[in-house]
């Protein structure tokens, strides 16, 4: 299990960016972390991750602390890391990305696997350059195939739906769904997206740095965007009152 035990961070200025969360993420399970923007979800990621470090409380990876370990560290001990934005590289292709998330040389057999995993083929793509000649539903792909092909015990995914179209993000749903099903691995995917909260099995929803709620999506979806969480605009609250 992955979990967080009464984590705080803050901002270069002092001001507090995540306040006393606590969460969890078992193997296996799809756990998805919502809520408004500015609200403090993708410091969660950058937490777990490695990239920030904690001001107060534990990061736990299957009993160990791994709070003092840097992001290469935290990776080595089973922490897998989605971007938000893929990074391109020219003259880079698909392969030398997988073989090197991979720590060796995939045979063509793991690649037509992992490729297969994502919805792509490994013949159509595998020696194309990672660059902007890829749309932004294939580079999301590949990015998640790499974090596949680091086989990492949890991975922690920072909204895998931007910038992708309609059609990349239905394929992007079955990609977890079949993750669920064909992996032990913990997923924790930072979304705004229905579609994906749909799949998850819990929903953490995370509002001002604090965590507001959680449940099963079938507890919190049917009144998410009614609650407060989403209603924090001082403009909009005194448009309301007048």
């Amino acid at each position: 299990m992955l979990e967080l035990k009464n984590i705080s961070f803050k901002a270069d200025d002092g001001k507090d960016i995540v306040k006393n969360i606590s969460l969890t993420v078992p193997e296996g399970q799809i756990v998805a972390v919502t809520g408004p923007n500015g609200g403090g979800k993708s410091t969660i990621a950058k937490l777990i991750s490695g990239i920030y470090t904690a001001c107060e409380g534990q990061i736990l990876l299957d009993g160990k602390d791994i709070t003092a370990l840097d992001i290469t560290e935290r990776a080595n001990a089973g922490i897998g890391y989605g971007f938000q934005r893929p990074v391109t590289f020219k003259g880079f292709k698909v392969r030398d990305l997988l073989n090197i998330a991979n720590g060796g040389e995939m045979a063509n057999d793991d690649l037509k696997e992992i490729m297969g995993t994502v919805g792509l083929c490994m013949y159509d793509y595998i020696d194309r350059e990672i660059n902007s000649n890829l749309s932004g539903g294939e580079q999301k792909r590949i990015e998640i195939a790499s974090v596949l092909a680091r086989k990492r015990k949890y991975n922690v995914f920072d909204e895998p739906e931007a910038g992708i179209d309609i059609w990349s993000f239905r394929r992007l749903i079955s990609v977890f769904e079949t993750l669920r099903k064909t992996s032990s691995a913990g997923q924790l995917i930072i979304s705004h997206q229905r579609g994906i909260l749909d799949i998850a099995d819990k929903i953490i929803v995370v509002s001002g740095g604090v965590v507001t709620r959680e449940g099963a999506p079938s507890e919190i979806l049917p009144t998410l965007f009614d609650g407060e969480d989403f209603r924090n605009c001082p403009v909009g609250k005194r448009c309301a009152d007048e």
